[in-house]
Parts: structure tokens; C-alpha cells; sequence
């Protein structure tokens, strides 16, 4: 089966969330293609990860819930790597509950990391890639930001304002050559993902979906590879579903 490649030589991207899940397989994914990557975490293990990925990459060890990281974590991307063309924002929290029990915390919480550290890192990020005339901003939504998913009410809420996020930077950025665009998977074969989705209840949730399947990590680092290239320059402001026909029954 052939797969899609890249060359992203001599090009920063920066991932959060790299320690593991989607974020170590775009980190992965990226650093395959020939990126300096630039990880962001706070686990402390990020620094193993990069370590990991061979030389010359960098982990950033940071809570991105704290006031004013996002403009400390770019300005340490840059100092560390000399720039930064893309920003994959991965780092997310699912704090699952029904709507009637759902508690203040978790919602804060989940708006929090979801959406509004997505924000200010993208806005921090789209400083530097505005002013010298390229970049790529690549989020990773859902696809409960499409449908009802039970007991996702903090989530879907997180997810779908992405969505009208991007909307609004894409417009705001595209005539300095900045493109913004999410990916929304189905549920994905991370380690968590399959802790998550164990037993009786990932059947039921693989019978679901057309494709017969839970997406693999590696896909959708592939994808989200895709709108970080060049290849992608025309395409700002859009949504990639991968969810194997989920939303489409």
C-alpha cells in the first residue's frame, strides 16, 4: 500500500500534546517527512519522545493551562528552532459525562484545553507566520463536533467552536499565506483509544461505522501532513472528516 510523503526539510512544526496519541504520531509523522519538531507537553516524558525522534529535535515542557503559556511556548519554539511554519494542535482532554451531572469543573476544563489554549497558541503562532507570510495551523476536532454523541456535551461543545474558529482565522490569515483547517476523526487506535473503547462498548461503536474499523493514528497524522503542505496551499477554512463514514449514515 503506498502512502503519502512529504518533504518538509528545513520547515519548524510545532505539535502539542507530543507525548503520546495523536500528537506523538504527528510528531512522528512529521519528523519521517524531515521537519525540525518542536514537542509540546506537560508530561515530563515529552523529553524522552523527542530524544527519541534523533537529533535535532525539541520538546517544550509546559502546562497549557496556565496564564500567558501560549505566547511563552511559541516564543520558546522559535528560540529553540529558529522559526515555525506549522502549529498541530493536539493536546485535548475528554471528560465524559451526562449533561444533567456534567460539573462546572470538567467544563471548564474541557473549554479550557480544547479551545481556548487552541486559541490563544494559534493567535501567538499566527503572529510570527503572518509576519513573514507562510504557515500552517492544523487542530484536531471530532466528529462529535458533527453529531450527538451521548454524554459529550463539554466535548462536542470544544470541538464544534474549533470548527467556527478556524472559520475566522482562515479569513483573517489567507492574504498573508496563512492557512487554518481542522481535522475531525472518528474514534482513533491510540493507546487510550483502545483502553477507551475496550470490550462490548467498541464493538458496538466499530459496528457503527461503515468502514468496520476505528481509524489508526498514522492516518490521520498522514492528513493532517497533507493540509501542513504545500500541496494544501488553496485549501483554508475547511474541515477533514476521517471517520470512516460515520457521520455520513
Amino acid at each position: 500500500m503506498s502512502r503519502l510523503s512529504a518533504d518538509f526539510s528545513g520547515e519548524v512544526v510545532a505539535v502539542t500534546g507530543a507525548a503520546n496519541g495523536l500528537g506523538l504520531a504527528s510528531a512522528q509523522w512529521f519528523a519521517a517527512a524531515g521537519a525540525t519538531v518542536v514537542g509540546i507537553d506537560r508530561d515530563e516524558r515529552l523529553i524522552d519522545v523527542m530524544t527519541g525522534l534523533g537529533e535535532g529535535h525539541h520538546a517544550v515542557v509546559a502546562d497549557l493551562l496556565e496564564d500567558g503559556v501560549a505566547d511563552r511556548v511559541i516564543a520558546d519554539v522559535v528560540d529553540a528552532a529558529g522559526g515555525l511554519d506549522v502549529l498541530v494542535n493536539s493536546a485535548g482532554v475528554a471528560l465524559l459525562d451526562p449533561a444533567l451531572e456534567l460539573s462546572d469543573e470538567k467544563w471548564d476544563t474541557t473549554i479550557a484545553l480544547n479551545l481556548s489554549a487552541v486559541f490563544r497558541l494559534s493567535r501567538a503562532a499566527g503572529r510570527v507566520m503572518c509576519e513573514k507570510g507562510h504557515g500552517r495551523v492544523v487542530s484536531i476536532a471530532s466528529q462529535g463536533a458533527l453529531v450527538g454523541l451521548e454524554r459529550h456535551a463539554a466535548y462536542a461543545a470544544s470541538k464544534a467552536g474549533l470548527l467556527g474558529l478556524t472559520k475566522v482565522l482562515a479569513a483573517e490569515w489567507a492574504a498573508s499565506g496563512v492557512t487554518v483547517n481542522t481535522v475531525s476523526p472518528t474514534v482513533v487506535a491510540t493507546e487510550l483509544g483502545k483502553k477507551a473503547w475496550a470490550g462490548p462498548v467498541g464493538d458496538e461503536m466499530r459496528a457503527a461505522i461503515p468502514a468496520g474499523r476505528f481509524a489508526e493514528p498514522e492516518e490521520i497524522a498522514a492528513a493532517i501532513g497533507y493540509l501542513a503542505s504545500d500541496d494544501a496551499a488553496m485549501v483554508t477554512g475547511e474541515n477533514l472528516v476521517i471517520d470512516g463514514g460515520y457521520t455520513s449514515v
